[in-house]
C-alpha cells in the first residue's frame, strides 16, 4: 500500500510502499476514502525532534477487525481518529475512537463535520455556554472553527463573533452566521464576550482574554501554547480551560456517541454544513500541508484516495 512519510524535521513528504498493517486487539483496518488534515499534526512535521507518524481523521470502510472488537464488522462505513499512520491507503483506528458514517453521506463529509465537529461541540461544552450568551471564535475560517460559529448559532448564541488573519476569511465567517468578525491585529475585539473558544493561543492569548466579559470563560482547545499571567485571571473573575476530545472519547463514550449523532442530526437538518477547502490526492500531501501552513484554508482539507 502507498503511505506518505518525510525524513527529517521540515520535510519534504514523499510516498512509499509498505504492506497493509494489521490491527491488533481492540483495533479496525479502515480502507481509507478521505483523510482529514489537522494543524497539530502539520505543525509536528516542522516542531518534532524526531520524525512521527503522519496521523489524522479517517473515513472509509472496515475491511479487518482486531480481537475484542464488539462495534464495528468488515464492510462498515466508519471515521475515527488514527494515531499512528493515517495519510496511506489503509490505516488503523482504535474503536473507541471510530463511529460509524451514514449510508446517505460521504467520506469526505464524514473527515470534515465529525471530529472537527466533536472538538467544537465539546469546547462549548468545556465553556459551559448558555443560550443567550456572546461567543468568540479564534481561527474561526478553520476546520474547528467554521463548525463553532455555526454551532454557537444553532445554540442560541445572542452574538457570534469570528477572529480571523484576512478580509477574505472574514467574509467566509460571515456567511456561516457570524454576526462580526475581528482581525488578530486590530487594536480591540469589540463588545466583551461571555465564551472565548481559542485554537491559536501564542500571543493570541492576551488579547483573547482581555475580549472576555466579567466571569467569562475561555476554552484552548488546540497546543499553540502561551503563558497567562494569574493577575489577568484575577481581575474579571475570568477562568481558562483546556479541551481534549480524545478524553472524551477514551472516558466517556456515551458522550461522544451522544455528541456524534447530534452533529449528524444538526447537518441532515442543513443547519451544520461543513465546508471543504480542497480536495487533494495522497501525492498531494506536501501541497496540502502548505496551504494549512499558510492559513490559507477556508474550512477542511482533505487528501482524497
Amino acid at each position: 500500500m502507498r503511505r506518505v512519510r518525510y525524513e527529517s524535521a521540515g520535510g519534504p513528504l514523499f510516498l512509499e510502499e509498505v504492506p497493509v498493517p494489521r490491527p491488533g486487539p481492540g483495533e479496525l483496518l479502515v480502507r481509507c476514502a478521505a483523510v482529514g488534515l489537522t494543524l497539530p499534526v502539520v505543525r509536528k512535521v516542522t516542531e518534532a525532534a524526531e520524525p512521527v507518524p503522519l496521523g489524522g481523521e479517517v473515513a472509509g470502510e472496515v475491511v479487518a477487525t482486531g480481537p475484542g472488537v464488539s462495534r464495528f464488522r468488515t464492510g462498515d462505513r466508519v471515521t475515527g481518529l488514527c494515531f499512528g499512520h493515517g495519510y496511506a491507503d489503509f490505516a488503523v483506528v482504535r474503536e473507541a475512537m471510530a463511529s460509524p458514517v451514514p449510508d446517505d453521506a460521504g467520506f469526505v463529509t464524514a473527515v470534515a463535520l465529525v471530529r472537527s465537529g466533536l472538538v467544537a461541540y465539546g469546547a462549548l461544552e468545556a465553556a459551559r455556554f448558555a443560550p443567550g450568551e456572546s461567543v468568540l471564535v479564534t481561527a474561526a475560517a478553520s476546520g474547528v472553527g467554521h463548525l463553532a460559529v455555526q454551532l454557537a448559532r444553532a445554540r442560541g448564541a445572542g452574538r457570534v463573533v469570528g477572529a480571523v488573519s484576512g478580509a477574505a476569511k472574514a467574509d467566509f465567517v460571515r456567511s456561516l452566521g457570524a454576526d462580526a468578525c475581528v482581525r488578530y491585529d486590530d487594536a480591540g475585539w469589540g463588545e466583551p464576550v461571555d465564551c472565548v473558544l481559542d485554537a491559536v493561543g501564542g500571543e493570541l492569548l492576551t488579547p483573547a482574554l482581555t475580549a472576555l466579559a466579567p466571569h467569562g470563560r475561555l476554552v484552548a482547545y488546540s497546543s499553540g501554547g502561551g503563558t497567562i499571567q494569574a493577575y489577568d485571571l484575577l481581575v474579571g473573575a475570568k477562568s481558562v480551560t483546556g479541551f481534549q476530545m480524545a478524553l472524551v472519547a477514551r472516558e466517556q463514550p456515551e458522550l461522544y456517541e451522544r455528541w456524534r449523532r447530534e452533529l449528524w442530526r444538526l447537518h441532515a437538518e442543513g443547519v451544520l454544513k461543513p465546508a471543504v477547502h480542497g480536495e487533494f490526492a495522497l501525492e498531494e500531501a506536501e501541497a496540502a500541508h502548505r496551504v494549512i501552513t499558510g492559513r490559507a484554508n477556508l474550512g477542511k482539507v482533505v487528501l482524497r484516495l
